[in-house]
């Protein structure tokens, strides 16, 4: 930008940094393949770039984005949310129902109201132990959709091809990786919760990052994604908001509809064969009901993420999808 200061005055180095000083007139980025690369040092930002929301478009610029990376992946997205959150959604629901004992416990009660259930604490371990090895297990899988997801639509925007199973290849390689850092997190939630329901609250906004910052730079997810929030409290507090909030209404609308069906089959569906068959298409049905709340979470914090490091340093969609790796 000739008579100006360079684009990047100001700006903190920031990972994966071009090779070579930020003010030479054509860095390199290492293992750049991508089309459409411009130049930072020339031109800043690209205010058409397909996923990076430069300093200064807004909200207008950060919906253009998200609804940009449905359109060019819905088609590879949906079988990777379905295959990878719905499907591990639904069975989680079907276990719960299976070992769930509160139909045997509420005819017990109905019997002598005065004392616990036979075995009541037993069954509660045994229904609360298998709820959470499959939250372990299936949140594994889930890991895999979301490496998958974030493959897709980083490459989809820097014009590189993509394929699904060139997305999940990418996503298991990372699945492990993402899936401990996860667990760290939730437990961080968790105890933030247990204290009291604010530093829960402030836990979830500050880590939202933490898992696109292991996917794009691999280290320090943590400490990252809470600096990004100190840095730009307003910015990343009113994405990420947005973002929960389309996902909590729609997982609400799902869990209303599952409870409203599932009703007419009893406290025990599953031990009929034709209220169990039912039963199991209502949950799966709900579950695909709540299909848009996982890719809008997907997407959103993809394309928030992307919109933080343009406000740390020039960026470029094709540089973002090299980190990935």
């Amino acid at each position: 930008m000739p008579g100006g200061p360079p684009p990047w005055a100001g700006y903190p180095p920031y990972p994966g940094q071009p090779v070579g000083h930020p003010q030479q007139s054509a860095p390199v980025y290492p293992g750049q393949p991508f089309h459409g690369w411009y130049d930072p040092a020339a031109y800043g930002f690209d205010p058409a770039d397909a996923l990076v929301t430069p300093p200064g478009a807004g909200l207008n610029g950060w919906f253009s984005r998200c609804w940009g990376a449905v359109r060019r992946g819905w088609s590879l997205l949906l079988p990777i949310v379905v295959l990878t959150q719905v499907l591990p959604a639904a069975a989680l629901s079907v276990l719960g129902l299976i070992f769930d004992p509160s139909a045997r416990w509420e005819a017990e009660l109905a019997a002598d109201s005065a004392a616990l259930p036979a075995n009541f604490g037993v069954d509660l371990a045994k229904w609360m132990g298998v709820l959470v090895a499959g939250s372990l297990i299936f949140g594994l899988v889930q890991c895999v959709g979301w490496a998958a997801g974030t493959w897709v639509i980083a490459r989809q925007a820097a014009g590189a091809q993509v394929s699904l199973g060139g997305a999940f290849g990418y996503g298991m390689r990372r699945a492990f990786g993402l899936w401990g850092w996860t667990l760290l997190l939730t437990l961080i939630v968790l105890l933030g919760f247990c204290l009291c329901f604010l530093p829960g609250v402030y836990a979830g906004f500050a880590l939202a990052m933490a898992g696109p910052v292991y996917l794009f730079e691999r280290r320090d997810p943590i400490g990252r994604s809470h600096r990004m929030l100190r840095d730009r409290l307003g910015l990343l507090l009113g994405r990420v908001a947005l973002t929960v909030g389309v996902v909590i209404g729609i997982g609400f609308v799902a869990g209303l509809v599952e409870g409203l069906v599932l009703v007419p089959f009893g406290t025990a569906p599953l031990e009929a064969v034709d209220t169990a068959v039912g039963a199991v298409l209502v949950i799966v049905g709900a579950a695909l009901v709540g299909l848009p709340a996982h890719l809008a979470q997907l997407v959103g914090l993809v394309v928030t993420y992307a919109e933080q490091r343009a406000h740390e340093a020039p960026v470029n969609s094709g540089q973002l999808a090299a980190e990935l790796g």
